[in-house]
């Protein structure tokens, strides 16, 4: 059989564990009945797709169902994860065949204007027309060198584990949600897997450790953390593995980050998922020591247009033409005029008038978040400027007043 003859399928629920030992093979991860047993319950076979070779499932790839907030927003977002080949079905075009369905699918289906996933090799999915919408900061902080502010804070912190702290981890959550860019919708299949607490995952570390920051007017905080003991010829040298830290304001942002870097017996602190204006940057006395490194976080994908282009907000008004490529989705090839009220509001319709701007798809994806420039696309070569002035008034509106946040991988 050649790769073309390979079949596509909708998955079953029947797949699941050799969907879940391809994956396992793929990513060479360790078999773990608990992780496989978490990942499941969220599986949705209906978004699966399936290709299948003598009988064997040998390619993989699926979406969930979830919103994500964007700038000014909140969408339907296909999340787009579990997507892996075999190695010994790998460079036949198999990814190719399953990555194009899936687009298609979701694109006919009407739902979703736009995709969003995690990339394990960045290069791959530019080819599909996703463009690196948000970074994540990682922080590395020797907390002796650190100092935060003494400042008093009104609320008080409460140790409580996972099962019940998840109540008021939710409503901090859904209260900050709508206004964190990058932030998905949790419903309770959601909440059970971001607290799942699967030994495998710990490598050595503790269980899974949770605060929340309260205040008169309810829970305004929470950090969701592990530790990891250590010794050296100095003593302690333990450290704290933050997870997630979500305040509702200054106070609590202070408090909870306060109590991650006094935790007795650690000596270093690190975060994996921070947005690139963490204020924690601006709290500390001295940010060079915060060790600070950026990694690659969320990839869009335009599936819809115009749906995606007006569905977001915007930081400033705009009345400009977009000549765009999309080589896959062809509804979204042509020119497209961007128009943007003073409140932000916006429409996005065809057009016959001379383009503004011009780019592929990839680029209006690599933007959609607000976080990079049009401007820096541009003086990459890949959008190209046809009226003086379009560029400046375009990367002005697109932007937005925080940095997107990848704060989980799913």
């Amino acid at each position: 059989m050649t790769a073309s003859d390979i079949p596509i399928r909708v998955g079953d629920p029947g797949d699941w564990d050799a969907i879940w030992n391809l994956l396992g093979q793929v990513f060479h991860d360790s078999p773990s009945a608990e992780a496989s047993a978490v990942d499941q319950a969220v599986f949705e076979p209906a978004r699966s797709l399936v290709l299948e070779d003598d009988g064997a499932i040998v390619g993989h790839g699926a979406a969930y169902t979830r919103d994500l907030t964007v700038p000014g927003a909140v969408l339907p977002a296909a999340h787009v994860t579990l997507v892996g080949v075999a190695p010994t079905h790998r460079r036949r075009g198999l990814l190719t065949r399953m990555m194009h369905r899936q687009l298609r699918e979701i694109a006919a289906a009407g739902r979703e204007p736009i995709a969003v996933l995690w990339a394990s090799e960045s290069k791959i999915y530019q080819r599909f027309g996703y463009g690196h919408a948000a970074h994540r900061l990682r922080l590395d902080v020797p907390t002796p060198e650190v100092h935060l502010p003494d400042t008093p804070t009104r609320g008080r912190l409460r140790a409580v584990d996972t099962d019940a702290g998840r109540k008021d981890f939710a409503t901090v959550y859904e209260h900050l949600r709508p206004h964190r860019v990058g932030w998905s919708s949790r419903d309770e299949a959601w909440w059970s897997y971001t607290l799942a607490d699967v030994e495998a995952h710990r490598h050595g570390a503790t269980p899974l450790q949770a605060v929340v920051y309260g205040t008169p007017d309810g829970p305004a905080g929470y950090a969701l953390w592990r530790t990891k003991g250590d010794w050296n010829e100095r003593g302690a040298d333990g450290r704290v593995e933050v997870r997630e830290v979500a305040a509702a304001d200054p106070d609590a942002c202070l408090a909870l980050w306060r109590f991650l870097f006094s935790i007795d017996l650690t000596r270093h602190v690190s975060v994996h998922h921070a947005a690139l204006d963490e204020p924690l940057q601006y709290l500390v006395d001295d940010a060079r020591r915060l060790g600070a490194s950026i990694g690659d976080g969320l990839w869009i994908r335009v599936v819809d247009l115009p749906a995606a282009l007006a569905g977001r907000r915007y930081a400033a008004p705009l009345d400009v033409v977009l000549d765009v490529t999309d080589p896959l989705l062809e509804a979204n090839t042509g020119r497209w005029r961007l128009t943007v009220d003073d409140t932000g509001t916006a429409t996005c319709t065809p057009t016959s008038s001379p383009a503004d701007l011009s780019c592929t798809v990839l680029e209006l994806g690599t933007v959609y978040l607000g976080a990079v420039r049009l401007a820096a696309l541009a003086a990459a070569g890949k959008v190209t400027e046809h009226t003086p002035g379009a560029l400046r008034r375009a990367t002005a509106s697109f932007g937005w007043h925080r940095m997107p946040q990848p704060v989980e991988v799913f």
